[in-house]
């Protein structure tokens, strides 16, 4: 059981879901606009948050950048938006998943453990690979003992290979699994955050140390060799 912060404007379709998800033993905090929203991710920590986009104050979108910004917290859009290019904007805007409305509380509730599944740390909190040090939980990395600074989702990136060390992870596995994008269709993104992965870790696409492509297959990340 999680909790959740429900933030959906509508005040009965919000007591309704509470109710529900309440009643499945899920620990429910509500408000109705993206201001509470911000203030709720900040002072209740949640486990997983529920954005409706038709917020009054602010365009849901905008406030997904905004808890983004300041929290790694899942966030599942609640949205009646179902075109295509709309739910990829907001998968790529930091949306972990989505609901397109109208859903039952069932669903929304398969939804919150399919998401914390992904997001929630594996039992190896601790990663190292070569001279790469990595602290799950408190999502923090070294490298020969200097701390690097990453993106969120370049640490997810990172993360991601590093508890595959030595194999080859293909690029619809990262799209899907780092990137959420449910059809797991191929985007450019992935050789952007590679790249800058490897600016962070020191290294060059032509002299590559951690970071192996394999061409039009994946990604692995490997200790470098000594000398």
């Amino acid at each position: 059981m999680a909790r959740v912060l429900l933030v959906e404007d509508d005040t009965e379709i919000r007591s309704a879901l509470v109710r529900a998800m309440s009643s499945l033993g899920h620990r429910v905090s509500e408000c109705g606009d993206a201001r509470g929203a911000l203030r709720a991710v900040a002072e209740q920590d949640p486990e997983v948050v529920v954005l409706d986009l038709g917020l009054p104050d602010l365009d849901g979108t905008a406030a997904l950048r905004m808890i983004r910004s300041r929290s790694t917290v899942p966030v599942l859009i609640a949205t009646a938006r179902d075109r295509e290019a709309d739910i990829v904007r907001l998968l790529n805007a930091g949306a972990d998943d989505y609901l397109t409305k109208p859903y039952s509380a069932a669903h929304l509730a398969a939804r919150i453990s399919a998401v914390l599944r992904r997001t929630t740390p594996s039992a190896a909190t601790a990663l190292a690979v070569g001279g790469l040090r990595l602290d799950v939980p408190a999502r923090e990395v070294s490298l020969d003992g200097r701390p690097l600074q990453l993106s969120r989702r370049e640490f997810d990136l990172l993360a991601y290979l590093a508890a595959r060390p030595g194999t080859v992870v293909t690029r619809r596995e990262l799209i899907t699994e780092v990137w959420h994008q449910p059809d797991g269709r191929d985007d450019a993104t992935i050789d952007v955050h590679v790249s800058w992965l490897r600016r962070k870790l020191g290294e060059t696409a032509a002299r590559p140390r951690y970071l192996q492509t394999i061409r039009g297959v994946g990604v692995k990340l490997v200790a470098p060799e000594t000398d």
